[in-house]
C-alpha cells in the first residue's frame, strides 16, 4: 500500500509538533520546515483538527499543537483516518462495477495486506518514531 502526499504530510506535521511541543506551530511555519505548499499543508493540518490529532488555535500566540500526548496518537489510527475513503482497489470501496468481481481470488489476498499494512503501523504511536527528539529538531529549522 501506498501512502498518497496528503497522508505523508499529515504524519510529517504530527512529527514537527511532537519534536516541537508544547510550542504552538503555525501551518506557514510547519510548511517552511518542510518546504512544502503553505496552502496545502493549511489543508492538511485542518483535516488533522477535524479528526481529533491537532488543535487549532487562533489570533495572536495561536497555532497547531497535538490533541493528546504523542504516546497516545497512534500512527496506525491516523493513516486510518486519512485514507478511510481511499481503498487500496475500487473493489474495497463503492464502485462494485468490476466485472470478474463475483469471481475474483484478488480481494481476500489485497485485504490480507491491507489489513497486515495497517497492523504494522498500528504498533506504534507518534512518540515511538519521535524517540530521537534531539536530532528531529536539529533537522527541523526554518530555512
Amino acid at each position: 500500500m501506498q501512502l498518497d502526499k496528503f497522508t505523508d504530510y499529515a504524519l510529517r506535521v504530527l512529527v514537527a509538533l511532537a519534536v516541537r511541543a508544547p510550542e504552538r506551530l503555525s501551518a506557514s511555519t510547519i510548511a517552511q520546515l518542510y518546504q512544502l505548499s503553505e496552502h496545502h499543508l493549511a489543508k492538511v493540518a485542518s483535516q488533522l483538527v477535524r479528526q481529533g490529532f491537532v488543535i487549532s488555535e487562533r489570533g495572536r500566540g495561536g497555532g497547531l499543537t497535538l490533541a493528546r500526548r504523542a504516546d497516545e496518537i497512534n500512527i496506525g489510527a491516523v493513516v486510518r483516518a486519512l485514507k478511510a475513503g481511499s481503498p487500496v482497489v475500487e473493489c474495497f470501496g463503492t464502485d462494485q462495477s468490476c466485472r470478474i468481481m463475483p469471481a475474483c481470488g484478488l480481494r481476500k489476498p489485497l485485504q490480507e495486506a491491507q489489513e497486515a499494512f495497517f497492523a504494522a503501523l498500528d504498533q506504534y504511536t507518534l512518540a515511538d518514531v519521535t524517540r530521537s527528539q534531539r536530532s528531529l529538531a536539529a533537522l527541523l529549522v526554518p530555512l
